[in-house]
């Protein structure tokens, strides 16, 4: 039902086997039979699909897809070429060119050329209901997803995890000290006030990496 790459099926295979999973996979195919899901079927594992286990040296983490038409695509942030960038990541581009001294490419919200250079944007729910945030919560993902946090903490090779608000957070305590973790309160409009703004993840994102003879990020 769902296409995933054997870079990753091969690492999550016990998992797909799992009661729980079972269950979400007949959930799953329910709820596309009968109602508007998002992302797209082929798309739910977009973002493991686009960055190999191996390749991965950055991970943020959002709560679920976008829940309206032809936002959403598997990515965490991110919304397809075309439509209007969302007041989070607007916010996320403030950020980053108030850190780094850049100017964004605020035209798109397709955040697809990060993930190409190793930026795993892994929502914590994958599946969403038209207009319903938070429908598919509960539901299993959050089983699979801190299975997938779990895998990469277990890499020696240090990467960073960027954690924007409580849910984010949730995951910190499974990672690995070898790697860089970094907190801050959600960029939405409602909390990006409350210390986002001017966290500075992006330039210690790339110092991290630089430091540990990986290449920077062009976040532009």
């Amino acid at each position: 039902m769902i296409r995933i790459t054997k870079n990753w099926s091969t690492l999550l295979k016990n998992e797909f086997e799992k009661p729980y999973f079972k269950q979400l996979q007949a959930f799953l195919e329910d709820e596309y039979a009968n109602f508007d899901i998002y992302p797209e079927m082929n798309n739910i594992f977009n973002a493991l699909n686009t960055v190999k286990y191996e390749d991965v040296k950055v991970v943020i983490i959002g709560q679920d897809p976008y829940h309206e038409p032809n936002q959403a695509h598997g990515l965490a942030f991110s919304v397809q070429d075309g439509i209007t960038v969302p007041p989070s990541l607007v916010n996320i581009y403030k950020e980053i060119e108030s850190d780094l001294g850049i100017k964004c490419h605020t035209e798109t919200g397709n955040l697809l050329r990060w993930a190409k250079q190793g930026v795993l944007l892994l929502n914590t729910s994958l599946t969403v209901r038209r207009a319903q945030a938070n429908s598919h919560r509960g539901k299993g993902w959050e089983t699979f997803t801190n299975e997938v946090i779990k895998l990469l903490s277990q890499r020696e090779d240090p990467m960073v995890f960027i954690l924007w608000g409580s849910n984010a957070q949730s995951f910190a305590p499974q990672i690995a000290k070898q790697h860089l973790v970094l907190k801050a309160p959600h960029p939405s409009p409602l909390s990006s006030y409350r210390g986002f703004f001017g966290c500075k993840h992006f330039s210690k994102t790339n110092d991290f990496l630089a430091n540990h003879n990986k290449t920077p990020i062009d976040w532009q």
